[in-house]
């Protein structure tokens, strides 16, 4: 042991920094957490009472639908949108600077900025409602964040506004990692545009989309701060059934609600690995 110190003690010291900010702010909180969710919040024993309270309450089960639901209509429109946005921004044309100077913007508001800022669309007395009565489609204002479906799709856009630049970025590097050279064989083979993003550029992006669509899904399994300002106590999410729980000093429900999240989030990034990606995004980014 000594002998293996001496040899690697460099080495050992610029990992140590790192070491401990992962095991005091990340492995021990997250352990920790675990552990509440199985005991009792007063007698400090060990239980699964904890978790036969969450899942008999209407809205945890309701947290858990909405938070899958308002990650899997993110994803796909983030997905789809950042892909178009990152292809238009490949191409060189006039004003291409402009574009992406404004397509990054969003990346610079915070999200508390941008939960307000979206409540001049979304509201009662909201932009979207204006436009929507202007051209006669709606006579009353319809209340976006009333807590029915339209609240998730509603939650759903406001995230990809804040994320899109980030998605544009990860999806824009990989397609300028494709060589030109695979596109000019492909034309000397007489593809056609439709071929070469079907049969070229999707299959090379792949690594590309699947870390994208893991640290995007890891993220809106985790969203916060927009439903607590878009859409307050009516849409519950998992977080936000977390921090209330917390709030009212419940720390093994809170615990518990955390637990749930993150198996979730290990649930569907393997599901995703397994069944879509099937490795090969993953394997062939090594």
């Amino acid at each position: 042991m000594l002998n293996y110190l001496k040899k690697y003690n460099l080495e050992i010291l610029f990992l140590l920094p790192l070491s401990l900010y992962i095991l005091g702010f990340t492995m021990i909180p997250i352990t920790k957490s675990i552990m509440m969710g199985f005991q009792d919040n007063i007698t400090g024993q060990w239980t699964l009472s904890v978790y036969e309270y969450l899942f008999s309450k209407p809205d945890f089960m309701r947290s858990i639908w909405n938070t899958i639901g308002v990650t899997i209509i993110g994803l796909t429109i983030q997905i789809s949108l950042g892909l178009f946005v990152a292809i238009v921004l490949k191409q060189t044309f006039k004003g291409k600077s402009i574009i992406r100077a404004l397509v990054l913007m969003p990346m610079g508001i915070p999200t508390l900025v941008s939960g307000v800022t979206l409540l001049y669309v979304f509201g009662t007395q909201g932009y979207l409602n204006e436009l929507l009565y202007r051209i006669g489609l709606i006579e009353v204002p319809i209340n976006w964040t009333s807590g029915n479906i339209q609240s998730l799709f509603v939650i759903a856009i406001a995230d990809t506004w804040k994320v899109l630049p980030i998605v544009v970025l990860l999806l824009l590097a990989g397609l300028e990692s494709i060589s030109k050279d695979v596109y000019e064989a492909s034309s000397i083979d007489g593809a056609s545009k439709w071929h070469d993003f079907r049969y070229v550029t999707l299959p090379l992006l792949k690594p590309a989309i699947t870390m994208t669509v893991i640290l995007r899904a890891v993220d809106s399994f985790r969203i916060f701060e927009l439903p607590q300002i878009l859409v307050g106590k009516s849409v519950p999410f998992l977080s936000t059934y977390a921090y209330e729980e917390y709030a009212y000093n419940n720390l093994s429900a809170s615990g518990a609600a955390s637990t749930v999240l993150l198996v979730l989030i290990l649930i569907f990034v393997m599901l995703y690995i397994k069944f879509v990606d099937k490795g090969e995004g993953l394997s062939s980014g090594k």
